[in-house]
């Protein structure tokens, strides 16, 4: 049988066309649009890509902390997060992402109301690769599956064991239902406690807190001890021990709650303690941020252009807390003033107390401690 040229060519052409049209609709960019829920969770909780397709993620932070996503190989999410807890000091400026062959992509660090995008070509090799935050107290909590296959099929949502507990459709103890506009789940009627896993002290957690600024920084410490660093105000605002922080209240979705102290307040501080004057105004105070130390944290901020480092550890009587203060560029006489009805009984390691007002010359300022001892019977 004798074919027309032309036709020949016509059904060549159009063979061509159906496979280039078929790799199109095989290789479309799959772009995820990532943003961050109330109660620490990415709002899309899994989705699916094919194998060796191109991915795209927009990731956006809409919540008032920071945040950072990983994406990890199959089964390796715990053992990154440990991988990210474990560099110490080193974390900040890592942006809490471990050098490990398990993280295969990574968002760094962002701020809140900041966005940042990947892309990547997914894995030819099908499996569930898990996504995390990194940033530290979030790892166990916050995290999500890339499911990676040809079908575009993911377990039902309530049986789902690669996210979170709390994603898996149970309705809300009120009544409320929050549906997640990718994946379909809801939040449990039990929410999970802040720390679903045994933390080791000293840890900390950026958290809304009765008695501070939005910017407040929970630190849970040994000895059962605990205190809130105000980021917003450059000061340590109260300390309790007992216990640490109830934040069940945040798992229920809503944005309007605190997180509730566990245990007994025993200090509360009412005034910015610093004066470069002794009967001097209250100095400009600017956050400049944190670096860990062998897991502490030690804070920085400037007083009136001057910085200010200040790490917190327990006391050694387990019934208070040792501020190390350093300032290095102090230049002049410095004023560190307290308030008899704080709480606490007060030691310094240099300088002269006078009355409520201790005085340190430039050259004690440079490195000195305060020791904060819990009257006996206070609770504030």
């Amino acid at each position: 049988m004798c074919l027309n040229k032309n036709y020949i060519l016509l059904l060549v052409f159009g063979l061509l066309s159906i496979k280039t049209n078929g790799q199109a609709v095989n290789n479309a960019v799959k772009t995820i649009q990532m943003k961050v829920e109330t109660g620490l969770q990415f709002d899309v909780v899994r989705f699916n890509v094919k194998p060796g397709q191109a991915v795209k993620i927009v990731f956006e932070n809409t919540d008032d902390m920071d945040h950072n996503m990983l994406i990890t190989k199959p089964g390796a999410r715990e053992e990154v997060v440990m991988a990210a807890l474990n560099l110490g000091e080193k974390g900040p400026e890592l942006n809490y992402i471990p050098k490990s062959d398990k993280v295969l992509w990574s968002v760094p660090v962002i701020s809140p109301h900041q966005k940042k995008t990947i892309e990547f070509t997914a894995p030819k090799e099908p499996g569930v690769y898990p996504y995390v935050c990194t940033y530290p107290g979030h790892g166990f909590v916050m995290y999500g599956a890339m499911y990676v296959n040809t079908t575009g099929k993911m377990p039902a949502l309530e049986k789902d064991m690669n996210i979170p507990p709390n994603r898996r459709g149970a309705e809300m103890s009120d009544g409320e239902k929050h549906d997640d506009m990718h994946a379909g789940h809801k939040m449990p009627a039990k929410p999970k406690p802040l720390h679903p896993y045994k933390p080791i002290a000293p840890y900390l957690y950026r958290v809304f807190i009765a008695g501070a600024s939005p910017a407040a920084i929970a630190v849970s410490l040994p000895d059962d001890l605990s205190y809130c660093w105000d980021a917003g105000t450059c000061r340590l605002r109260f300390a309790w021990k007992g216990g640490f922080l109830d934040n069940s209240e945040l798992w229920k979705g809503k944005g309007d709650v605190l997180a509730k102290v566990v245990g007994k307040v025993y200090f509360r501080d009412n005034a910015f303690p610093f004066r470069l004057a002794q009967n001097g105004k209250e100095p400009v105070a600017a956050y400049k941020g944190y670096k860990l130390i062998n897991r502490y944290p030690e804070f920085h901020y400037t007083i009136d252009g001057i910085s200010v480092y200040e790490m917190v550890k327990p006391g050694n009587n387990k019934n208070g807390l040792v501020r190390t203060f350093r300032i290095p560029q102090a230049n002049k006489t410095i004023w560190f003033v307290t308030n008899e009805n704080d709480g606490v009984k007060y030691a310094s390691s240099k300088g002269k107390w006078t009355q409520n007002k201790l005085k340190l010359t430039a050259a004690e300022a440079k490195s000195f401690t305060i020791t904060l001892t819990a009257k006996e019977g206070a609770e504030l």
